[in-house]
């Protein structure tokens, strides 16, 4: 008889990548995906806990009057200094770690998945029975993300690239890639991880 209990797999990939796209496609399989970046700004907000220790750690002005997080405050104390974005990551990273343990006990699907940035900085990829890594070439990425984020300049995203695992180490430390280029199709690649992880649950 099968486990009920679901794989646990984790998808990666590096700014710009496509994940989100990626995703999206797992999605319309009826694969369930937790959002670990898009949780951990919810819960900054949310946890109680977690928001006690943020403005213990940083201070009041970590938050707007109205309760939201104050990101330009956070962006220039906070995530300009590597010192202190290992701080804040080591208070919202358990958060987010129980957040999923809850939400993955609910799901009935052969495997769900769990896509963050950074699965393997935060060793949260430990826990995990695969891991997909969705790799893209440099110049793509950054081209997708000037178009997304009119915002930023590309010396910021290529700034934002080097802090980040390279796609290599990612792809190695991977039991599966997604080569989401120009001239790679994702469709066909994205079927062939569902049935390998499906049969795989099914063994």
């Amino acid at each position: 008889m099968s486990n009920p209990k679901p794989l646990w797999v984790g998808i990666t990939g590096g700014i710009g990548s496509g994940k989100s796209t990626v995703c999206h496609f797992f999605k319309l399989l009826g694969i369930p995906v937790y959002s670990a970046d898009d949780r951990a700004k919810w819960l900054m907000v949310n946890d109680p806990d977690l928001k006690e220790k943020i403005i213990s750690t940083f201070g009041e002005e970590s938050y707007l009057s109205d309760g939201t997080v104050n990101r330009a405050f956070l962006a220039e104390k906070v995530f300009s200094d590597p010192e202190q974005v290992k701080k804040i990551n080591s208070l919202v990273h358990p958060s987010v770690g129980k957040d999923f343990k809850t939400w993955a006990e609910k799901q009935t699907s052969p495997y769900l998945l769990k896509e963050a940035a950074l699965l393997f900085e935060t060793g949260a990829a430990k826990e995990l029975d695969y891991v997909i890594n969705v790799s893209s070439p440099l110049k793509i990425r950054v081209a997708r993300v000037l178009m997304r984020d009119p915002h930023r300049s590309e010396a910021q995203v290529n700034h934002i690239i080097n802090q980040q695992m390279p796609d290599e180490e990612k792809s190695e430390r991977s039991d599966f890639v997604i080569k989401n280029s120009e001239n790679k199709l994702i469709i066909p690649q994205i079927l062939e991880i569902h049935k390998k992880l499906c049969d795989s649950k099914q063994t």
